[in-house]
């Protein structure tokens, strides 16, 4: 369901920009696409306070591993709380 009340809205040019920008980030991250997500980045974080269960995606996903083991990180997820946490790799097999 895409969000399209901004347009019936009478707001200033200012605030109406503002609204029409978070309605469509918030369109992109139904829809899955990873630009809409600002937490992506290409590594786990290694500064910060985070708390367990917090999930960064991975903005750079590529092959890896070997033969008949092939993987992508899709991003890191943090295990226990801290500064800056302790993370994992959230990986997928591509059954390469």
């Amino acid at each position: 369901m895409k969000i399209d009340v901004i347009s019936r809205l009478k707001l200033d040019p200012d605030t109406n920009d503002l609204f029409r920008r978070i309605a469509r980030q918030l369109n992109d991250i139904a829809e899955g696409r990873i630009q809409a997500n600002y937490n992506a980045t290409t590594a786990a974080p290694s500064s910060g306070t985070w708390r367990q269960g917090d999930e960064i995606k991975n903005s750079a996903p590529t092959e890896l591993g070997s033969i008949g083991s092939k993987y992508v990180i899709n991003g890191w997820k943090c295990v226990a709380s801290g500064t800056p946490g302790t993370w994992v790799q959230m990986r997928f097999l591509t059954g390469n």
